[in-house]
């Protein structure tokens, strides 16, 4: 395989577009970078002795179209305030625009006034991010569609359910069955659809504040059938335990978990690998560190999809082609990250065009 360039050279007004990150997942910013083929922009983001952020950037950002790789997660107060600072400082640069791309993000279960005098905090964060001087969000997965609307800026959202079915795909996997919770439902219909399995639906209800749901019952016919669990992620890993157990009782025979978001949070990783679980596929829109990643954990990386759609947001195409293009694209990008050690080259031949833009919206939700 040869590598992708979107280099001056071949990138058209290259020039002005350039890609930063913050301390929340500079490992992707790099594979993010190394797939386009282009340098990560030089910055300073560290915090002083009293806990207050301090932001530097050391290059030219004028009139630059500027991408902002910063996920908020853990310690996500602090990724907060770096891509909040960080934002701001690109404002008063005179960058030309400022993308901030969150691939996960923070605070996403905070949607709606579920119960009396409780803050809607995801909007708040959006508020936040829109006042610091984003013009435009680029992020994977949120924990619910609505979260567009608390932005009065374009909002791009990306889904990693295409690599993560392609992944299930190549396996091979016979008699299966897809299983989600009604707020992972629609997504996790395309998911089944692409491997052309049935789904099943898991009710279940999450007990008051505490960080646990309890689940009522599975709808679906999934006894004697292979089952792969959709989800936006696994925190505790208790909810994802609960289904495993549920589905053991329904006569499942073998059992799969797949997730973008890979909080794991303690003592998920204890659970996953004390479960009957025979694989837990990931993203990396959070950081895994190795202690974390157990023999059960396989991880995908979202940079090619990323790199692709910053590229299509500079260029001014459609993000949505991405997922209506060949199949042969997403496979590409499932094989790039197989073989992407640093010192891997990467997929497309140099200066290869992205594939033909359509005309349909990134999703229909």
């Amino acid at each position: 395989m040869t590598e992708r360039h979107y280099s001056e050279a071949g990138l058209p007004g290259a020039d002005q577009f350039d890609v930063y990150t913050g301390n929340a997942n500079p490992e992707l910013a790099r594979m993010i970078c190394r797939y386009l083929g282009i340098d990560l922009g030089r910055s300073e983001v560290f915090e002083f002795s009293n806990e207050n952020i301090f932001v530097r950037i050391i290059d030219n950002a004028r009139e630059k179209d500027v991408f902002l790789i910063q996920p908020t997660s853990r310690p996500v107060n602090k990724s907060i305030m770096e891509l909040l600072i960080m934002i701001d400082a690109f404002k008063r640069a005179s960058a030309g625009r400022i993308t901030a791309v969150v691939p996960y993000y923070g605070y996403g279960r905070s949607d709606k006034k579920d119960q009396p005098r409780v803050p809607i905090t995801a909007r708040l964060i959006a508020d936040m991010m829109t006042v610091a001087g984003a013009n435009r969000l680029l992020t994977v997965d949120l924990h619910q569609g609505q979260i567009q609307g608390f932005f009065n800026i374009p909002v791009d959202e990306l889904t990693a359910v295409h690599l993560l079915s392609s992944h299930f795909r190549q396996k091979m996997i016979e008699n299966l069955v897809v299983v989600t919770d009604l707020g992972f439902a629609k997504r996790a219909r395309t998911f089944a659809e692409l491997l052309d399995a049935p789904l099943a639906i898991v009710e279940k209800r999450r007990i008051g504040n505490q960080d646990r749901a309890e689940v009522l019952n599975v709808i679906g016919d999934v006894r004697g059938k292979r089952a792969i669990i959709v989800d936006d992620e696994i925190d505790t890993g208790g909810t994802l335990i609960q289904i495993v157990n549920a589905l053991q009782r329904e006569g499942v025979t073998e059992m799969y978990a797949c997730a973008t978001h890979a909080v794991l949070s303690d003592p998920a990783v204890e659970r996953i690998a004390n479960s009957p679980l025979a694989e837990v596929v990931v993203t990396d829109s959070i950081p895994i560190p190795p202690e974390k990643r157990g023999p059960k954990i396989k991880v995908i990386s979202l940079a090619p999809l990323i790199a692709e759609a910053i590229v299509r947001i500079h260029r001014g195409q459609s993000v949505g082609a991405l997922f209506t293009s060949e199949v042969h694209f997403t496979q590409e990008m499932l094989l790039w990250d197989v073989d992407g050690a640093p010192d891997r080259p990467m997929p497309h031949a140099s200066g290869r065009p992205a594939p033909r833009p359509a005309e349909d919206d990134l999703r229909d939700d």
